[in-house]
């Protein structure tokens, strides 16, 4: 399914939110979250509903819900148990925020090694300049450390600057 960038964007920001929480989300919620307008986003959310994207749930406590369907277009896995692996920012530790998957590339250069860092949850605080830390991962203990080179808020994927990475080595005597 084709869907338009501000669609992505829509249903990416519903999803992140509705993985915090658990709950619909309201339609000025994702608002702050996408940086649009409340009128927008409900225009938005009744056209991905029409696609089955999204169920809407009515009343007090109501909002909007991303469908296996979106989750499936956005080739967003659900994961009910999976790992979790620490990110920090500036010193501090992000709360609803995922990492998903890191990509390293340029590691045989001796001087530049970059990295992209894909999330899952909010990617609007975070800012190019921004030192942050990754990891350590789950199987391989694997901790990256870099600067925020640039963001890409359609994909949620930071880029960054690898300025250290350090994994427990395996002892080669044994």
């Amino acid at each position: 399914m084709d869907l338009t960038s501000s669609q992505k964007k829509m249903l990416s920001g519903l999803i992140d939110l509705h993985q915090q929480t658990g709950d619909p989300i309201k339609t000025g919620d994702l608002a702050t979250e996408v940086n649009r307008n409340s009128g927008t986003v409900h225009n938005h959310m009744q056209n991905l509903k029409s696609l089955q994207l999204v169920e809407g749930v009515p009343g007090p406590t109501g909002g909007y819900k991303p469908t296996a369907k979106a989750y499936e277009t956005l080739e967003i896995e659900q994961i009910d148990d999976s790992a979790t692996v620490r990110l920090m920012r500036n010193s501090e530790v992000i709360e609803n925020v995922d990492v998903v998957e890191i990509n390293l590339s340029s590691v045989l250069h001796p001087n530049i090694c970059r990295g992209k860092i894909h999330i899952q949850g909010s990617i609007r605080n975070f800012h190019e300049n921004d030192m942050i830390v990754v990891g350590p991962t789950p199987i391989s203990e694997l901790q990256i450390t870099g600067t925020i080179d640039g963001i890409d808020e359609m994909n949620s994927i930071l880029i960054i600057q690898v300025t250290d990475m350090t994994a427990p080595a395996e002892d080669s005597s044994q």
